[in-house]
């Protein structure tokens, strides 16, 4: 019976690889602050010339981004680029002009507008919906915009979620993001347009930073995603054609609780089609 390999070191898998796209929450700090050895794993990989792109949900620029990671003690010279899906967000918010914008998120998103020509304005009167998460997160669910939603749905609104993920972590608690709100709608039937993984806009971008960065393009056996969740990073890198290091004290820590070794019905269970090796955290 296959087992599912763990590993308890990055350069275990890095020796083909030129270049490293990182998911960022989860792997390098959990909301509230950083974790060291991830950081100096992703800074010795660059320094043996490797690319590292950080590729985040975050509903939010990348420089905004940045100024969190410096907050919580990310070096900057553990990565090369940052491709978030605020900045993909941002796109579809400029090829949109004179439309108006329902924004449904908390006010530490508002970056996610800063230089464009956004009309914001309540939901009656909105052309489409913007959500960056709950306004409050540390208290809402998707539940509690389930009439919200309903009142979107009869007026046929688009939502586009500047971050697919259902949950995050922030310390030791999981808070509910933009995903699960767009799941939600998705489900009453409403029309949504995802920003971010497991999508392809963003590792298309990544790709284009990191093709930019070397001057050529990386072929896909020599890229290597790092992630801590199946739903978004394991499903990401699997469809676009990349193997993905799966980090287990994320999201999806309670589910490897005391496993350092899975069998092939465990696998399947846990990921259907596996990723190339689970590390309980990233190190060198």
């Amino acid at each position: 019976m296959t087992t599912l390999r763990f590993v308890e070191h990055l350069r275990e898998l890095v020796g083909s690889v030129d270049v490293v796209l990182s998911d960022i929450w989860g792997v390098v700090h959990n909301g509230m602050e950083s974790f060291p050895e991830a950081c100096d794993a992703l800074r010795t990989a660059r320094r043996e010339g490797r690319t590292v792109v950080l590729i985040t949900n975050a509903p939010r620029p990348a420089d905004s981004v940045q100024r969190q990671l410096r907050k919580l003690d990310v070096p900057d010279d553990c990565y090369d680029a940052i491709v978030s899906s605020g900045d993909l967000t941002r796109g579809y918010v400029a090829e949109h002009p004179g439309q108006s914008v329902f924004w449904l998120g908390p006010d530490r998103d508002n970056a996610i507008y800063r230089g464009l020509d956004a009309m914001l304005t309540p939901l009656d009167k909105a052309d489409y919906i913007i959500c960056t998460g709950p306004f409050d997160d540390e208290t809402e669910s998707a539940e509690d915009y389930r009439a919200m939603m309903g009142e979107a749905l009869a007026r046929k609104l688009t939502l586009v979620c500047a971050n697919p993920d259902i949950v995050v972590e922030r310390g030791d608690r999981l808070i509910y993001c933009a995903g699960a709100i767009a799941e939600l709608y998705r489900e009453l039937g409403g029309e949504v347009i995802f920003y971010g993984k497991p999508h392809r806009p963003i590792y298309d971008r990544a790709m284009a930073l990191a093709r930019g960065l070397r001057g050529a393009e990386t072929p896909l056996p020599r890229v290597l995603a790092i992630g801590d969740s199946v739903r978004t990073d394991l499903a990401g890198a699997q469809a676009y054609g990349i193997d993905l290091l799966f980090v287990t004290r994320g999201i999806h820590a309670d589910a490897f609780e005391g496993i350092d070794r899975l069998d092939a019905a465990a696998v399947d269970e846990l990921f259907g089609h596996p990723p190339l090796a689970l590390t309980r955290e990233l190190r060198w």
